[in-house]
């Protein structure tokens, strides 16, 4: 799993049956102060985030174990939104 930050929504009128209905949004990979550090994906989202939340996602077929993206065409699945991260140093992100 990996730490990302939404950056922004995907609308798809036309596309594979079993994402129909799902919510689709950007995201980008971000260290544990939130900073972006990676290229952008595409996620389904499992829990309802929205857009400049941190959240976890699982990626590879981990992404395809939960009950919105069992059998469907997604490499990369929002599982979680993050409330705070802490590491060795103390608190480095608080949701507020």
């Amino acid at each position: 799993m990996i730490i990302a930050r939404i950056i922004g929504s995907v609308v798809s009128t036309i596309k594979e049956p079993k994402l129909v209905s799902q919510k689709l949004l950007i995201l980008r990979q971000c260290d544990s102060s939130g900073t972006l550090s990676g290229p952008e994906m595409v996620a389904i989202d499992t829990v309802g985030a929205g857009t400049g939340e941190l959240v976890i996602v699982a990626l590879g077929s981990a992404a395809r174990e939960t009950d919105k993206t069992a059998g469907a065409p997604v490499d990369a699945a929002i599982v979680g939104v993050i409330d705070s991260l802490e590491v060795e140093s103390g608190a480095t992100f608080r949701k507020e």
